[in-house]
């Protein structure tokens, strides 16, 4: 006989682990007891050599489906003599390292009880298991158990009792565990949020009021999302004039996989991500004859899908909708709706009615965003169904609280070897947002009990998360450069901790010499890095003005190449004479017109000289729509750019680029021959810089990194050359390319630092 102590870590609690044990326990015949404490899983087993053999295999390899295994060490222990195997209540230890699970879609199961009339749970909204169901979002301690989440609320009643400690039950200790006698109820709401009594069956209710065309707040796991028939052009144009979003593009929920197919094209990999247990919404490529209102997605070739993921997300797409708007409920640059009482105030004018439930979200989760890249998932927004897995580091650092960036802000927190990212937060525009900030930074720092030594920030002074940072002055502060972020975030994406050339394109992050920068080709480590060029600067003139007019950066782009004399083209840029000749005195006299090597912004320069876009509705229109504008990815011509020694650097000047495009706008090319060349002429010249720092350096790494390498045109396109050259090219895949990932690259680079000013 032996006895054998076993402490096991990682994603461990909130997804059956427990029971697992406790049920191969009675198949080896193994006695003892498991519980759940604040670092993960705590088992002692006793019983034959060979039959804890057998246990010990089993506990490492049939885990269960939503479990992930990080720490599995096995010690000796005095026999107790036990008599049986039970399952022990929680215990609080020091030092809490145990993992919350994300967020998961209901099921097959339980999919199956759903819409099975014969069982008790039938058209239930908030059915669940131990494999699936609410975790993240409703957590409010560890170790996690139901007393330390929103279901605290809610007793269960004998049947649901009887379940949850039935070691055969599939909800055998399953914290979320309810039914229509116990658990949380949905209700329809009025648009003045008053209840309405009359409704037997609020779900159908609901679904006739969008065969209607009426805007409905739906709550759902993390928050509300505003929702209208998709196939509706009356209810989707009034949705966008309520919410004043005149043309970014709506995510859609579909039934299945097969109207899914209806609308967009999905191959085997874009499948798998479409149908993962996270259920993020995937950028696909729209199917002619779609049927769906072309307001859903105004002048773009992709539709955002998402498949349901709660059981009351099918229940409505089972009411026989090609597909549903689904889109989070909030305004303009504010934080998803996420509570009953705030949702009549915050949606008022925009919701016609609410459906809501009882069960409380702890913390809002907005839907997470992917695409297929290089046929791999890259992730564009991470949030509900990954948040809070961690990203693995190479080596142990001290706790640190990064801050991110003032736009799709998300926080990042580290403990030990391990990296915690925040649900996306937004943009950090207005005091509802800082306040979200606020509460996911004590929320992370809670559940991770894990006080930081350091905090981490972006340099520019002006950002609110500089200063957050600056408010909690009780903590040293490291401040870290925008790009330089974005060259360690992928690096610790990919799990390499050594020098890289880093290309990072981006729309703006201030630079060390004071100007914005945003088309940067970085050499540096977790550490330190150095710039070893960029893309030659042009004027921004009226600053954050030129962000949201890339006809601005037209016009600054024209005074680059020709000088004085630019240029007549065909199309209107909208401005009128006098509006130009005074943008191009700001720009002679250095007037409100900022310096900028940005990436996005050339980007909006040659969006406007092809004539796609003037004047852009939201952050990154202009790029997407020229992207969109290629018929087809490939073709050999390319634009050219000019580089230049500049001392140390090398400086890519895009002169000769904007001349040709002007060239090819006269010759009446239209915008996918001028797309498909611009993109050419970066990926070529990319290459190239690359090329010569990797004989200054020796370095065959290249990172690509910045919200520009979401392009999949232009980051397939220059991972093959690169690849094709010899560099061995890393692109972001857990963490988003964008400033979404950036936190991440701020707490590497400030554990590093911190850690050594430390020792």
């Amino acid at each position: 006989m032996q006895r054998k102590r076993i402490e096991i870590e990682g994603i461990v609690q909130g997804v059956g682990f427990r029971p697992f044990v406790y049920q191969i326990a009675r198949l080896h015949g193994v006695r003892g007891w498991v519980c759940n404490d604040s670092r993960g899983v705590m088992i002692e087993a006793e019983g034959a050599s060979l039959s804890l053999d057998s246990f010990l295999s089993d506990l490492r390899d049939k885990i269960p489906p939503l479990a992930e295994i990080t720490r599995f060490d096995v010690t000796d222990c005095p026999l107790q003599g036990d008599k049986q195997f039970v399952i022990r209540g929680s215990v609080e230890a020091a030092g809490k390292t145990a993992r919350i699970t994300p967020d998961t879609h209901v099921c097959e199961a339980c999919l199956g009880e759903l819409f099975d009339p014969a069982d008790r749970r039938y058209r239930y909204p908030f059915i669940n298991c131990t494999h699936c169901g609410p975790r993240f979002s409703i957590v409010t301690g560890i170790p996690y158990d139901r007393d330390k989440s929103t279901m605290v609320d809610f007793a269960m009643c004998d049947a649901c009792r009887e379940e949850y400690e039935d070691p055969s039950s599939r909800r055998f200790h399953a914290q979320p565990n309810a039914c229509p006698d116990c658990g949380p109820q949905v209700r329809l709401l009025s648009a003045q949020g008053q209840p309405l009594l009359e409704i037997d069956d609020p779900v159908a209710a609901t679904a006739e009021l969008l065969r209607q065309g009426r805007i409905v707040a739906i709550k759902g796991l993390g928050g509300f999302h505003l929702a209208v028939d998709a196939g509706h052009s009356e209810a989707v144009a009034e949705l966008r004039r309520r919410k004043a979003r005149d043309e970014k593009p709506f995510a859609l929920m579909v039934r299945d996989l097969e109207a899914a197919r209806a609308l967009v094209r999905i191959d085997a990999a874009e499948q798998a991500l479409l149908t993962s247990t996270a259920r993020p919404i995937v950028l696909l490529d729209q199917v002619p004859e779609h049927g769906l209102s072309p307001l859903v997605a105004p002048r773009n070739r992709s539709f955002g899908v998402m498949l349901p993921y709660t059981p009351l997300h099918h229940l409505l797409l089972h009411e026989n909708f090609r597909a549903l708007v689904m889109t989070s409920a909030n305004i303009s640059d504010e934080p998803i709706v996420y509570r009953n009482d705030d949702a009549p105030q915050r949606l008022c004018g925009i919701a016609d009615a609410y459906l809501v439930h009882d069960r409380r979200i702890h913390t809002r989760t907005d839907d997470s965003i992917a695409r297929v890249l290089a046929d791999r998932p890259m992730m564009l927004r991470r949030s509900r169904g990954y948040v809070p897995r961690a990203v693995s580091l190479s080596s142990p650092r001290p706790a640190v609280l990064a801050l991110g960036a003032e736009l799709k802000n998300t926080l990042c927190l580290t403990q030990g070897d391990r990296a915690f990212l925040s649900q996306h937060i937004g943009d950090l525009k207005n005091h509802e947002v800082y306040r979200a900030l606020e509460q996911s930074a004590a929320h992370l720092e809670e559940i991770l009990a894990t006080r930081p030594a350091v905090l981490a920030h972006d340099l520019h002074p002006d950002y609110l998360s500089t200063h957050y940072a600056q408010a909690r002055d009780e903590l040293p502060r490291v401040a870290v450069q925008h790009h330089h972020a974005h060259l360690a975030s992928c690096l610790a994406d990919n799990g390499v901790d050594a020098p890289a050339i880093g290309v990072i394109f981006d729309g703006i992050g201030l630079g060390l010499d004071g100007t914005i920068w945003g088309g940067e080709f970085l050499v540096g480590d977790f550490e330190n890095f150095r710039r070893a060029g960029h893309l030659a600067c042009l004027p921004m003139p009226g600053g954050d003005a030129a962000t949201r007019e890339p006809r601005r950066m037209a016009l600054s782009a024209l005074l680059h190449a020709y000088g004085e004399d630019i240029p007549q083209l065909s199309h209107d840029d909208g401005f009128t004479d006098q509006e130009r000749r005074l943008l191009q005195q700001m720009v002679a006299r250095k007037l409100n017109s900022p310096l900028t090597s940005s990436c996005g912004r050339l980007f909006d320069a040659v969006a406007a000289l092809a004539g796609v876009r003037q004047v852009v509705s939201y952050e990154g229109q202009a790029a997407l729509e020229l992207e969109q504008a290629i018929e087809r990815g490939d073709g050999a011509a390319a634009y050219r750019f000019e580089i230049r020694n500049d001392g140390d650097l090398l400086v890519c000047d895009p002169a000769p680029l904007i001349r040709q495009v002007v060239e090819d706008v006269r010759a009446g090319h239209g915008p996918a021959w001028i797309s498909i060349r611009f993109h050419n002429g970066l990926a070529q010249v990319i290459t190239e810089v690359c090329r010569r720092i990797r004989l200054q350096t020796g370095l065959e790494r290249v990172v690509l990194s910045g919200g520009v390498f979401q392009n999949r045109i232009l980051t397939e396109k220059t991972n093959r050359i690169l690849t094709e050259g010899g560099f061995d090219v890393l692109l972001h895949r857990q963490v988003p390319p964008n400033d979404g990932g950036l936190a991440l690259g701020q707490a590497v680079i400030a554990g590093r630092r911190f850690g050594k000013k430390s020792t």
